[in-house]
């Protein structure tokens, strides 16, 4: 991984294709809208990769019927929910809705997506609504794979994962503030692949700043189904640096793959070779698609739905596209960003084929941004292709130096609140 060059790395993202970061006003200028085609596209799941997908379909040719469908009223983003654990931020702070997505055209259906007959090509919600489409673009984030034993869903409230942001992320922060001074705070981190890599060392570090405030005698520990883990070097660093040994991470060799099994009720945690008395567990299992696409038969046998790369179209059920966590993205990772990129490479090249023409090469932009405390933060960028056999290939990448000052890392802040406030528009308008 080189240092991290912004100037090198916006140089690639513009040399690789159609730049699938490119915010709407520049998408839109280039030559892709204004198709006298109709059809009708439905969107399962409003999170960032389904509202980016529908907002750039709509501009791009309004003549398009897009149908969104979400359960939810309104969206809590992930990316940025460890600030509000970390009581940096509110709840409500990361609440997106769909008001300015409906103002421009698209229908939103507030209603569970229940059923996909791709056959019939319908999508069926809970209300017993069938929604027809020509294409269907499912995002519909992740699922928990049952890796450990004693985890159901009654022990989700009681040992929060906040994996998927709203309720769970208000209980595990108020679980954090009411623990003794001494507390506590195990945290088990999930094997590969899952949402948002860096997100569980993140959330110990702001855990971290939180308590190093308000319970300085606290101690989080990592409890890891992985040997190695994203941006690593940068995270010890922080940790030793800011927090001593209030942060101890615990590989992955060195429980034989982490937590095997939990006891809600005695609020223990268990390896194959210790027992651990928590005060708060945020237990993050293993993951897969989220159920709608596993339904659809969208799935493989690891629970994660193939694609083709250059529209994102599933290899295993024609005229459906998969985007965002659920699909298999070769080396991107799942994150917010990624999820936006492949939003907006999905609703280009839909555009292009119901306008008859063929879809262009896209190129796919990722920044992530991990806060240490609340004043300092570390980041990591790519800017992937694709080769001459579809296969995603990385363009360029770069990482916060591990020497950087701490004027480099405070601004890494400030780039983190305009990053979040610029994809979220991004997506939600």
């Amino acid at each position: 991984m080189i240092k991290f060059n912004r100037r090198q790395f916006i140089k690639a993202a513009g040399l690789t294709g159609v730049a699938a970061g490119m915010p709407l006003t520049a998408a839109c200028a280039a030559n892709h809208g204004g198709g006298s085609a109709k059809g009708r596209v439905v969107i399962v799941g409003g999170g960032t990769g389904g509202a980016t997908a529908a907002r750039y379909i709509k501009h791009l040719d309004p003549a398009i019927d897009v149908t969104l469908i979400e359960a939810g009223q309104t969206h809590h983003t992930c990316y940025f929910s460890n600030l509000v654990i970390g009581n940096l931020r509110t709840l409500d702070s990361i609440e997106q809705r769909f008001d300015n997505l409906r103002a421009s055209g698209i229908k939103v259906v507030n209603q569970k997506a229940t059923a996909i007959d791709t056959n019939a090509k319908t999508v069926t919600t809970a209300d017993g609504q069938s929604h027809g489409y020509d294409r269907l673009i499912v995002s519909p984030g992740i699922d928990f794979a049952n890796n450990i034993e004693g985890y159901d869903e009654a022990a989700h409230e009681i040992m929060p994962h906040a994996w998927k942001a709203g309720p769970q992320t208000a209980l595990l922060k108020q679980q954090i503030q009411a623990m003794p001074e001494n507390g506590v705070v195990v945290i088990a981190a999930p094997p590969n692949p899952f949402r948002c890599p860096p997100g569980p060392y993140e959330r110990a570090s702001l855990i971290a700043n939180y308590c190093k405030q308000h319970k300085p005698r606290a101690k989080v520990m990592i409890i890891d189904a992985k040997d190695a883990f994203a941006k690593q070097g940068l995270f010890n660093q922080g940790w030793q640096r800011h927090y001593g040994d209030m942060v101890e991470w615990v590989s992955g060799a060195n429980t034989n793959g982490g937590v095997k099994r939990v006891n809600p009720g005695a609020m223990t945690v268990h390896t194959e070779f210790d027992d651990i008395k928590a005060d708060v567990a945020n237990v993050i299992p293993a993951q897969k698609a989220g159920r709608i696409a596993e339904l659809a038969g969208l799935t493989n046998e690891g629970g994660w739905c193939p694609v083709n790369f250059k529209t994102f179209e599933s290899t295993l059920v024609s005229d459906v596209h998969v985007i965002g966590d659920a699909a298999i993205a070769g080396p991107m990772p799942k994150s917010g960003y990624i999820a936006n990129s492949h939003g907006k490479t999905v609703a280009l090249a839909i555009v292009d084929i119901m306008n008859g023409r063929d879809p262009g090469q896209p190129s796919f932009l990722n920044t992530c941004y991990s806060l240490l405390t609340s004043e300092q933060a570390i980041s990591v960028a790519a800017v992937w292709g694709l080769d001459a056999n579809g296969e995603v290939v990385t363009k360029n990448a770069g990482l916060t130096p591990m020497d950087a000052s701490d004027a480099f890392l405070a601004r890494e802040v400030e780039y983190a609140k305009s990053w979040y406030k610029n994809l979220v528009s991004d997506a939600w308008g």
